[in-house]
């Protein structure tokens, strides 16, 4: 069966489930959700825990083999399986599919799976984890919905602050729930419970490093403009390294190049994502970007920043900053540069 991540204290309460199955790409959400299932497994007498974590490397048949020991002191046991891919393979398959078909004795198993797609989530290892256990998606939290996110998180620690701080953090912490997180344990920190103002959330937000120059690749390659300009200003004023932002964009531009001219030539988009090794959220916004930039934008984009690179190092003149602010500006408005170079 099917819960929601929010039915999950409540359902714990109520009963405790042989099998529990994380599905999602937030880490914070699905560590706090499996900290919480097993906190839960030890106050009922689960002492003892067996950790797997499955990889290219990973022997099935010693689930199978741990599974079926039972303890010498007859203490109940955690099986905890972490299978990062999200792809368990021909063997693996099966091996889930008769493991769940045979639950161990005195045992809470806990599974933890990034998002699976519709046609993974038809295949029968994974329809038999549904059926079997408890399965509970880990939804992440839209952007719009952050500032929400972060007021609850607050009024948890008796603070809370007005709509515009909310918004202000949710702005700086670019999404990553992470990095929201450890800013709300150390507003617990350094201030009493009751209202936070503004400048004290600021004076907190403001004092560490906080952009990260693939959150500025994400935002060029989703045409995003406003916050490729604001991530950029950011790592300016945070000292960060001209050449390495330059590095990171010009090898995103040469990554849509290859995925461009394959497209054109009638590969199969997960072919192309799978040969340039990219997984997970970003195929959807790279593929998009791919069909969005037509491939003379993309060369042009990439002799942009030979010159932004013979800037840098001295033997052009010119601003570094400002070409790397027009590179990022050359994709997130790309329709309006083309327009500009045919009447050039």
């Amino acid at each position: 069966m099917r819960i929601k991540l929010e039915q999950l204290p409540q359902y714990l309460q109520k009963q405790t489930a042989p099998l529990y199955t994380l599905l999602g790409n937030e880490p914070l959400l699905t560590l706090e959700a499996a900290d919480l299932i097993r906190t839960h497994a030890r106050q009922q007498g689960y002492t003892e825990r067996e950790l797997f974590t499955v990889d290219q490397h990973f022997d099935w048949s010693d689930l199978l083999t741990v599974g079926n020991n039972l303890s010498l002191f007859g203490d109940r046991k955690i099986i905890d399986i972490r299978i990062p891919s999200g792809k368990p393979g021909k063997e693996g398959s099966k091996t889930i599919e008769s493991y769940c078909n045979a639950l161990p004795p005195d045992t809470l198993t806990l599974i933890t799976l990034p998002r699976i797609d519709k046609q993974g989530q038809a295949t029968k290892w994974f329809k038999t984890l549904e059926t079997t256990g408890t399965l509970i998606p880990v939804y992440p939290i839209e952007r719009n919905q952050l500032p929400g996110w972060i007021g609850q998180r607050l009024a948890q620690q008796q603070q809370k602050a007005d709509s515009a701080t909310l918004q202000f953090l949710a702005d700086q912490v670019e999404g990553n729930l992470l990095a929201a997180h450890q800013e709300i344990q150390k507003l617990a920190l350094l201030y009493p419970a009751g209202n936070l103002t503004f400048d004290q959330v600021k004076d907190v937000v403001l004092n560490v490093a906080r952009y990260d120059i693939y959150q500025l690749s994400d935002a060029m390659i989703t045409a995003d403009t406003i916050r490729y300009t604001r991530i950029l200003s950011g790592l300016q004023g945070e000292g960060t390294a001209p050449l390495l932002i330059l590095a990171t964009l010009a090898e995103q531009i040469r990554q849509l190049i290859v995925i461009r001219k394959g497209l054109n030539s009638g590969q199969p988009p997960a072919q192309l994502l799978q040969a340039a090794r990219i997984w997970g959220d970003r195929q959807k916004s790279i593929i998009a970007a791919a069909n969005r930039i037509h491939s003379p934008s993309l060369m042009q984009g990439l002799s942009h920043a030979a010159r932004i690179d013979r800037i840098i190092k001295g033997v052009d003149q010119g601003d570094a900053w400002g070409e790397l602010l027009q590179l990022g500006l050359r994709f997130t408005i790309h329709e309006n540069w083309q327009f500009r170079n045919k009447i050039q």
